[in-house]
Parts: structure tokens; sequence; C-alpha cells
């Protein structure tokens, strides 16, 4: 459980319903137009950092978009980030259960939130219109294609914080850009700008800040006038037992007296800020 706008016409949607419940999205902004489903954090004052109650929206999001009638999914950011990650914050609510209960819920908590990115039936686009960090950056691995602004970058500070990589990246990553690079990333905290990222193959294509919602926006309509397709797949039971290995890793990790005094130095060093 670790750490884009779109533009158009009027959409469908503003702030849609989750499935199966009752209320508007309280971190999300959901749309559907020109036959995409755009689903966009919208926490910019925490650089879209990802709470648990986010995790659990994004899910309900995909659940729904998986059933409407757009084409694909399209993934972005309110504001100037496209994630930051995981709130940190969530390491320091502890539960009535102790660490070893609040790791227990977390880990099931993010196998489920993987897991909707595996078993999602559409293909999945992410708009990166600012820095990733963490998990954000971690599952694009599962995505179909990536577009991001030249000022994005993209990070993995695991390490730093005594975790471990999830997302599927430790199956992903070596596959997309080769073991050395992937262990840089993963392993060693290497942060990639836009362009060095696409190089090695993790995203798409780059495109210039000021225009980059708008050439973004064309293609995508573009694609939507295309028949309905899929190339992922092939590899799900494969990324279910990935998974399934790298959250069982994680939550050694979040019990351990390493994650937490990492965690603790990271909060007394930004209080100093």
């Amino acid at each position: 459980m670790k750490p884009g706008s779109s533009t158009g016409g009027s959409s469908a949607q503003v702030a849609a319903t989750p499935a199966g419940g009752g209320a508007t999205y309280e971190t999300l902004l959901v749309s559907t137009e020109d036959d995409i489903t755009t689903i966009k954090l919208n926490r910019p004052a925490k650089k879209n950092a990802i709470t648990p109650e986010m995790y659990n929206e994004i899910i309900a999001a995909l659940e729904q978009a998986a059933k409407d009638e757009s084409k694909f999914a399209v993934f972005t950011g309110a504001g100037d980030f496209y994630c930051s990650g995981n709130d940190l914050s969530n390491f320091t609510k502890i539960s009535e259960g102790g660490v070893q209960e609040m790791a227990r819920q977390g880990a099931e908590l993010l196998r489920r939130y993987v897991r909707a990115y595996i078993d999602f039936p559409k293909p999945l686009v992410a708009v990166v219109n600012g820095p990733a960090v963490g998990i954000s950056v971690t599952v694009l691995g599962l995505f179909d294609l990536i577009y991001a602004t030249e000022r994005a970058t993209f990070h993995t500070p695991f390490t730093q914080l005594g975790q471990s990589a999830e997302g599927c990246s430790s199956y992903t990553f070596p596959r997309i850009m080769g073991p050395t690079k992937a262990s840089e990333m993963l392993l060693f905290n290497k942060k990639l700008t836009a362009s060095r990222a696409c190089e090695l193959g993790l995203i798409t294509e780059v495109f210039p800040d000021s225009s980059f919602q708008s050439e973004v926006q064309t293609r995508l309509k573009a694609y939507a006038r295309l028949p309905p397709q899929l190339v992922r797949s092939v590899d799900k039971e494969r990324l279910y037992a990935v998974n399934d290995a790298e959250v069982e890793r994680l939550t050694e990790r979040w019990t351990s007296e390493e994650c937490f005094n990492a965690v603790m130095s990271f909060f007394q060093a930004k209080a100093k800020l």
C-alpha cells in the first residue's frame, strides 16, 4: 500500500456513483465522454497521494468502467502531479488490532487493488500529467498505453522507506526494460525523466507540456473510434501469483522495525522543512 487532467466538451458524468453504492466519489472525478471513461485522481492539494478510501474508490471506478459502454479507461491526475504514491500518513493510523492487523488489512486492500487492474477487461491508458511516485509508477506495467508530459518523472523510492515493490513490477519492469534497469529503479531508487522512461520502454510517448493535453485528447478520441480490442490478459495467472508474492513480502516489511523507523524518519525530515 505505497506510495492528468482531461480536456474536451461537457462530460456525461463529473462525479460518478461507485459500483454498488449510492454516494459519489470523494477522491476521484470519473467521467465518460466520446466512448472514453476517465478516472482522475482528485486530491491535488496532497499531490494525489493515495489513501485507503482512494484505493477502494479506484477499485469501484474500474468495476464501473468495466461494465459501461466505453472503449477504454484513462487514468490521470488533477493539478500538477499525476500521483505522489501512497499517503504515508496511512502508516501513522494504527488500528485497534495493532500493527499486525493494520498490515493484514493493508495487504488485502493492496491485493484487491492490483488485481482490479489485472482483471480489467478493456485497454488501460495512463495520461501522466506530472510526477509519478510509488505505486502509481509500478502499476504502469499493467497498462496498454502511457502518455507523459515532458515534466513528468517516475520514481519508486521503496528501499528508502524500508519497503518493497508492488503492482507486479517485480515481473513487468524487468520484462519491459531489462533486469538491470529495473533493479536500478526498484532497488536503488533511480528516478527517471519522461524521456528516459520512454527510451527504456516504460512509457509510450512524451509530449511538450504546452500541448500535452490537446495532443493526447486528439489521439484518444481517434482511438475510441476504432473497434474494441484487447491485447493484454495472456499473463493473468502469472500476474496473480506475482501480486500475491509481492503482497506477502510487503506485509513482512510493514511489520518490520526497519520500515517503521524509515517512515518516522521521513516525517521528521518533512517537519524540518
